[in-house]
């Protein structure tokens, strides 16, 4: 039996009518939860990983809650470094855990998916988009980590660098704290990330991730720029983690293409 998760990063949701590089987030959020919903029938869940909205304002995540309102299956959630803590906790009451985060454990068929906030602050600085594990997330996901089998470890932030040197500045920034801890904790099965803007896989110390588009703007594929504030209007993505008993299969989809089908043996 496969269990499904839609993944969907840096929704970036703003004020209704307002726009980024000429794109409206609420309009590609709503394009891709539908194109998901049609395609993917089975998926059990629905995980929002982090930079939920782009200025953290209590308008904007309205926003988000109207459009998620009609979703059919369970909607998880965490942050990034453009959402605010406060805010997302007035229009999404109860998701806080113990101590103040958005950091929950999902039971998945055949995994368990944990999943963490890397918002840095309080107190915030709209200046500094890295991300931070606190002592407290750190204790967290230890003890979260320490019941699963075999678990799905879901941040916006990547703890290592992609070789994108602007966006590898403002990644978690005590990365190597986190993987020291997932060093120590064999049922980490595959990690999840956004922040990038970019599809990505590979491995960071030896265990697998894999990092998703944005639904609305990309990062240009640049390997030396050092800019972080570069968009372009590549198509809008997200991410499908299939989880089997033996496999955990990753995909992307880019759901704003709309080319023809074309059924022909000769590109076999």
């Amino acid at each position: 039996m496969t269990d499904k998760l839609i993944v969907i990063s840096d929704l970036h949701i703003v004020a209704p009518g307002d726009r980024i590089i000429g794109i409206d987030p609420a309009a590609r959020l709503r394009q891709a939860l539908d194109h998901a919903l049609a395609t993917h029938p089975d998926a059990s869940c629905i995980l929002l990983l982090g930079d939920l909205t782009h200025h953290g304002l209590p308008a904007e995540y309205a926003h988000l809650r109207d459009i998620l309102a009609p979703v059919p299956i369970p909607v998880h959630m965490t942050l990034g470094n453009h959402d605010r803590r406060d805010a997302f906790d007035a229009v999404f009451p109860g998701r806080m855990d113990a101590n103040g985060f958005i950091c929950s454990s999902v039971p998945l068929r055949g995994a368990t998916l944990v999943i963490c906030d890397t918002l840095d602050g309080p107190p915030y600085d709209d200046r500094h988009h890295a991300g931070r594990l606190c002592p407290e997330r750190l204790r967290w996901l230890d003890t979260a980590l320490s019941g699963t089998d075999r678990a799905i470890l879901a941040l916006h932030h990547p703890p290592a660098p992609v070789l994108m040197p602007g966006m590898d500045a403002i990644g978690l920034a005590n990365g190597a704290e986190l993987l020291d801890l997932v060093d120590r904790h064999p049922s980490v099965a595959q990690m999840i990330f956004g922040h990038i803007h970019r599809t990505i896989s590979g491995q960071m110390r030896g265990h697998p991730f894999a990092i998703f588009k944005s639904p609305c703007h990309q990062m240009p594929m640049d390997m030396t720029s050092r800019s972080t504030s570069l968009s372009v209007a590549e198509p809008g993505a997200y991410g499908i983690v299939c989880v089997t008993k033996t496999c955990i299969i990753v995909h992307s989809e880019d759901f704003t293409l709309d080319p023809p089908l074309i059924d022909d043996p000769h590109s076999a």
